[in-house]
């Protein structure tokens, strides 16, 4: 399935999920936050919290970080040929779904401080031109993942905290795409290039894999 199909999908599926539960049941926020994710990122995310009489959140999330692609030289090299004409041009960008079950814990003066974990979908997209030359082609790469974190509130008013977060993020699976080319994690290749495999290729792009994350920013209460 397409992505740009799946995207929408994906976050419908996520809205249905916190509104599964009875209005008067949920206390609901939203949070918006800016931050390092592999490079610049924002994210958005919604919170039902207090679920089944516990100290217990549910945190559907979507966030964008701007990245560096990789190395284009090595990549062209990867998943083209030995060219060396042109002055490359990069640009890459990954999104990123999550779904986080956030545990929360009692500490003076902040609200809402919680451990959290859950799963994580990511699609990255790192394109490569070569002005001058001939070639102009994008790698891709969508994979599953889980991550871990801790994040904190200190309020302002009734409605409004300025919340903070830091994670970690893992994709232990990868399958890299591009020119009718794929590298995989798991060593399999479709149409791979004499002499390079997984290692090469994971060497020249700079897909999601581990992932820290500090972030800053706002949440609000209706």
């Amino acid at each position: 399935m397409p992505r740009l199909v799946r995207l929408p999908r994906l976050l419908a599926l996520g809205a249905l999920l916190l509104a599964a539960r009875p209005a008067g049941a949920l206390d609901l926020s939203w949070t918006a936050l800016g931050g390092y994710q592999g490079g610049g990122v924002v994210r958005v995310s919604g919170t039902a919290s207090h679920l089944f009489k516990l100290p217990l959140s549910l945190e559907l999330g979507i966030g964008h970080a701007f990245v560096d692609p990789g190395n284009a030289d090595k990549a062209r090299q990867v998943f083209i040929n030995d060219a060396t004409d042109g002055t490359p041009e990069k640009s890459g960008g990954v999104w990123d779904l999550r779904a986080d079950a956030v545990w929360g814990l009692k500490v003076a003066g902040l609200s809402d401080v919680g451990v959290f974990g859950g799963v994580r979908y990511s699609m990255f997209s790192g394109r490569f031109r070569y002005v001058g030359g001939n070639e102009d082609f994008t790698i891709t790469s969508d994979a599953w993942g889980v991550g871990v974190g801790v994040r904190a509130s200190l309020p302002i008013n009734a409605r409004f905290s300025l919340t903070g977060s830091l994670g970690l993020d893992w994709f232990p699976q990868q399958t890299l795409y591009g020119h009718d080319t794929s590298y995989s994690s798991n060593g399999d290749s479709v149409n791979g290039r004499a002499g390079f495999g997984w290692g090469a290729a994971d060497h020249a792009v700079n897909q999601p894999w581990l992932l820290p994350s500090l972030l800053v920013g706002a949440t609000w209460r209706p």
